[in-house]
C-alpha cells in the first residue's frame, strides 16, 4: 500500500512523492549509470540502459529493483501495489519486451524521455504473470505513477495489453484498481472544475477543484487505499501552491503526514517504511526512512553521468536529532 502526490512550485517545479508502506524497509537511495547492463528476472533477456538515473531500490539478481526514481531526462517514475487489478500477460508474444512486473518502473527509467515517448513505445513491453517465467518471479500486482518535465502526469496500468496510459492532472495516486470511482467519491468532499469534467485541464494546472468546499464534509481517517486517496487529493488542494522546489518538498511532505502508517503490528503488517520524493527539473531524489525525522538528499550530477558502475548509498535508519546543548 502507497499513496503518491504530485506538487507542482510556481517556478515550475515538478515534486512527485510518496510514502511506501511495506513490511519491512528494504530500499535504499542508488545510482545507476547509462549504459548498464542487466538480466530480466523473466526470461534473462539482456537490457542495456540509455539514461543514467537515481532513486530509492536495491540489487535484485543480475538487474536492479528500483521502486522510484528521476532519470537523466527528468522523468519521475514511482510503482504502487495495485490490487486485484492487473491482468498480467501469461504467454510471451515474439518480437516483444517481456518483463517482470516490478521490473518496469526500472525499465521506464533507463529507456524513456518523457510520457510522450513512453506512449510511443508502451505497446512494445509486456508484463508477464509466472507461467512462462524462466525464473521465479511472484505474484506482484502494481500500477505506475509518472511524471515528466512539460508537467505531463499519467498512471499507467496494467489492466489490459496493449498498457493504457490514464491522464492525471489530479496528480494523486493510491491502490484501488478502479480509478474512475475513486474520482466519484472525491467528488463527494470537493467540486471540481469544469475543465476537469470535461477532461481538458491543462498542462501544470495545480489545482482541479474550485477551492469551494462549503457544506462538503471532511475526510475520515482511514488508512483504506480509498481513504488515503480521498484525503490526500482533499488536502492537495486545499494546500497554498509553493514557491519552488524547497517550498514543494515541505508541502509534500506534511501532505503525505496526512496518509504515512504508523507501525501497527498487532492491527496491520505494513507500515510507512519510508517517504521520498523526486524533483524533475533539479534530478534530486530526497529519502526518509520511517526511523529518521530528518531527510537524506541525492543530487544526479554531470560529473556523475560519467560514472560506469552502479552506487548504492546507505542510510541510517535511525534518530537523528540537533543537539542544542
Amino acid at each position: 500500500m502507497c499513496t503518491s502526490i504530485l506538487q507542482i512550485a510556481k517556478d515550475g517545479s515538478h515534486i512527485l512523492a510518496r510514502t511506501m508502506d511495506w513490511y519491512a524497509l528494504y530500499v535504499q537511495p542508488l545510482f545507476v549509470p547509462r549504459g548498464f547492463q542487466w538480466q530480466s528476472v523473466f526470461d534473462n533477456h539482456w537490457h542495456t540502459n540509455r539514461y543514467a538515473l537515481i532513486g530509492g531500490g536495491g540489487a535484485h539478481h543480475n538487474e536492479i529493483d528500483v521502486s522510484d526514481g528521476v532519470n537523466e531526462m527528468g522523468l519521475s517514475v514511482q510503482k504502487l501495489t495495485f490490487a486485484n487489478g492487473s491482468q498480467l500477460v501469461e504467454k510471451p508474444t515474439p518480437g516483444q519486451v517481456h518483463l517482470a512486473p516490478y521490473e518496469f518502473s526500472f525499465y521506464l527509467l533507463a529507456n524513456f524521455a518523457s510520457v510522450a515517448d513512453i506512449e510511443a513505445h508502451l505497446d512494445e513491453i509486456q508484463l508477464m504473470s509466472g507461467a512462462y517465467a524462466v525464473n521465479n518471479i511472484g505474484d506482484s500486482e502494481l500500477h505506475f505513477a509518472v511524471v515528466d518535465r512539460t508537467g505531463r502526469t499519467v498512471v499507467i496500468e496494467p489492466t489490459h495489453f496493449p498498457m493504457r496510459i490514464r491522464e492525471n492532472p489530479l496528480g494523486v495516486v493510491t491502490n484501488s484498481k478502479d480509478f474512475e470511482l475513486q474520482l466519484e467519491r472525491l467528488g463527494q468532499y470537493v467540486n471540481y472544475t469544469d475543465d476537469f469534467e470535461a477532461g481538458t485541464v491543462p498542462l501544470n494546472e495545480p489545482h482541479v477543484t474550485t477551492g469551494r468546499f462549503s457544506g462538503k464534509p471532511v475526510p475520515s481517517g482511514s488508512f483504506t487505499p480509498g481513504g488515503r486517496f480521498v484525503r490526500a487529493a482533499y488536502y492537495k488542494e486545499r494546500t497554498d501552491l509553493p514557491a519552488d522546489e524547497n517550498e514543494g518538498i515541505i508541502s509534500a511532505w506534511h501532505l503525505l503526514d496526512s496518509v504515512a502508517v504508523p507501525k501497527s503490528h498487532r492491527y496491520r503488517p505494513t507500515y510507512s517504511v519510508y517517504r521520498a520524493a523526486t524533483c524533475s527539473e533539479s534530478l534530486t531524489y530526497y529519502f526518509q526512512p520511517y526511523n529518521r525525522l530528518d531527510v537524506v538528499q541525492l543530487k544526479l550530477t554531470p560529473e556523475m553521468l560519467t560514472w560506469t558502475e552502479p552506487k548504492f548509498y546507505k542510510v541510517s535508519n535511525q534518530l537523528s536529532v540537533t543537539p542544542l546543548n
